[in-house]
């Protein structure tokens, strides 16, 4: 693999470990699996790129933002207000969102940003411009990485991670646990959206079909942050998060490297996912077995004549 290859990945490691952060905040913070992901990514990519064409690319990683928050939003009035399962809100919003996001990008399936100006060409007569992207992608996720931190850390802050935890505990002490999680689905598509944001513009294209599979993606950057990074602590979680989403594109480009069809992306992805999943259960497992192992032999120790 050569050094731009990995310069690229790590490039992309970097934006979708934002996306990936907001999974965190949806899947682990609040315990609620969110398939709004899928369609939240593509509605800020959606308006990035109208943005973005229109002249306004810093402005469009706000918007998205925003827009990402309402789709959120909608998920969480789904299943608080009218009682629908969680997954159930997320499909239905994932689903709504396709017609969303085709109107937002004027009725067409792909918007490209050729000869657009984004935010990674703003300083591209720099003496760093080779580099620009990854200096920009950084600065972005340092900014989203301490905001969580710290928003995290506040008195609602620690109300939303304890909604996650025990959310009938957190209602019986007074709390509108339906606030929070209303709160935290808004921030973590949020999140997904500015990620999504800052992909159509890396990538200088939006396109419809971009978010298929983005919660598995997220997931897998999660689960692959807290399996190799440990999760001690908050800052630990959130930065086992990014290493995570950097780790992924890294193995998914190691995939690419070793002659993997583009086609087979999806498939790699899964098999991931379900390695990753599946690491606590074989560690314990392995760990019982050095357990028995280690009792049998001081058992033969202890009576030589067995």
């Amino acid at each position: 693999m050569n050094l731009a290859a990995l310069q690229g990945s790590l490039e992309l490691g970097i934006i979708y470990a934002i996306m990936a952060l907001g999974v965190f905040v949806s899947f682990r913070t609040l315990n609620m699996p969110d398939l709004t992901v899928d369609g939240s990514f593509v509605l800020g990519a959606a308006v990035s790129a109208v943005l973005s064409a229109a002249g306004q690319p810093l402005a469009a990683i706000a918007v998205a933002f925003f827009v990402g928050g309402i789709a959120g939003c909608v998920t969480a009035l789904l299943h608080t207000k009218l009682k629908v399962q969680p997954l159930i809100s997320g499909i239905l919003v994932m689903l709504a969102l396709y017609s969303v996001n085709l109107r937002v990008m004027g009725n067409k399936s792909n918007v490209p940003l050729r000869n657009v100006a984004t935010v990674y060409t703003i300083f591209k007569e720099s003496p760093v411009e080779d580099y620009i992207k990854l200096i920009t992608s950084i600065a972005i996720l340092l900014i989203v990485l301490v905001l969580l931190f710290f928003f995290l850390k506040t008195r609602l802050g620690f109300v939303l991670r304890a909604t996650g935890d025990n959310d009938q505990m957190v209602r019986a002490l007074g709390v509108n646990t339906d606030f929070t999680k209303l709160l935290g689905l808004a921030l973590s598509n949020g999140l997904v959206a500015m990620s999504g944001a800052l992909i159509a513009q890396y990538q200088s294209f939006a396109d419809i079909g971009m978010g298929v599979g983005m919660v598995v993606i997220g997931l897998a950057s999660v689960i692959i942050g807290e399996v190799i990074f440990g999760v001690n602590t908050l800052l630990r979680k959130l930065i086992a998060v990014v290493l995570g989403s950097i780790f992924y594109r890294f193995v998914i480009a190691f995939a690419f490297d070793l002659g993997m069809p583009p086609t087979d992306l999806k498939l790699v992805s899964a098999i991931i996912v379900a390695i990753a999943l599946s690491m606590p259960e074989v560690k314990e497992r392995v760990y019982s077995l050095r357990k028995r192992l280690k009792a049998r032999d001081v058992g033969k120790e202890g009576n030589p004549g067995a």
